[in-house]
């Protein structure tokens, strides 16, 4: 097993995804979903059992039939985890109610990790300045280009268009039909899961604030750390700095045994 392997596989276990598929061909990022079903579910330790229960048999979402309640739990689970024995969702649901303007930005952070196609859309989307505007069309010849052909010309216009939403709905993109690059809403919450992001992904001190986690923030170097050390205040994380030194810990995110995990070599 290659290093990659290794480390991905090591991430898989915190609640990583790298399943070549993808919630986007059927569906967005959910975001309006996620909000009514984490405030159903009205506690950070119910098993991923409860989240079943809530959709399936509650129908705290309004589903019409069981087959489409079955399907989105199967795809929140996919895009979330839903199970607190896994860092990333339980990150998520440790700054949820915390931190309530970070909500598209945690949701959208979560999803990154475990939903490959919006990984790698990230920096497509990204990289335009604020203003300018993403057609479809061009979406549609970025998801091509990953595999040419994989997808038909009506899947293609129909996981574009998915796309784009999931961006609309993390604050990365604005407009209903024509979209339009905005600047997403960074928060203490939101900075705080990029950081562990990439804490767990091997990266430690001013590393941690130039990560691809970072640059779903759309906000500059210092400005993340000054909301890293409204986090520290708060007490959701610890950040030292000292000048150029910088030290940031998770003490009430990661557990005694993900930290061994993280201390195995690649």
């Amino acid at each position: 097993m290659n290093i990659q392997n290794k480390k991905n596989e090591k991430l898989e276990r915190l609640g990583f995804s790298f399943e070549r598929g993808g919630v986007h061909t059927a569906r967005t990022m959910m975001l309006a979903e996620l909000r009514t079903l984490l405030c159903y579910v009205d506690t950070s330790a119910a098993a991923k059992s409860g989240y079943l229960d809530a959709i399936q048999t509650a129908n705290c979402l309004g589903k019409r039939s069981g087959k489409t309640r079955t399907l989105t739990f199967r795809h929140l689970a996919d895009l979330y985890a839903l199970d607190p024995s896994l860092l990333v969702f339980r990150a998520l649901r440790f700054f949820w109610q915390r931190d309530v303007d970070g909500q598209p930005l945690l949701a959208a952070l979560c999803a990154y990790t475990r939903d490959p196609m919006l990984r790698a859309t990230a920096p497509f989307i990204l990289g335009f300045p604020e203003g300018a505007t993403i057609t479809r069309e061009s979406m549609e010849d970025l998801i091509d280009a990953q595999e040419p052909g994989r997808f038909s010309k009506a899947t293609l216009k129909s996981t574009a268009q998915n796309i784009n939403s999931s961006w609309t709905q993390s604050g990365h993109l604005a407009g209903r039909v024509r979209k339009v690059r905005a600047r997403a809403v960074a928060t203490p919450g939101a900075v705080s899961v990029a950081l562990l992001l990439g804490y767990v992904s091997g990266l430690r001190g001013e590393s941690l604030f130039k990560s691809d986690y970072t640059k779903m923030l759309d906000c500059s170097f210092e400005r993340t750390m000054e909301l890293a050390e409204d986090a520290s205040r708060r007490g959701w994380i610890s950040l030292k700095r000292v000048g150029q030194v910088v030290e940031v810990l998770f003490p009430n995110l990661i557990t005694a045994q993900e930290m061994e995990w993280l201390r195995e070599p690649n």
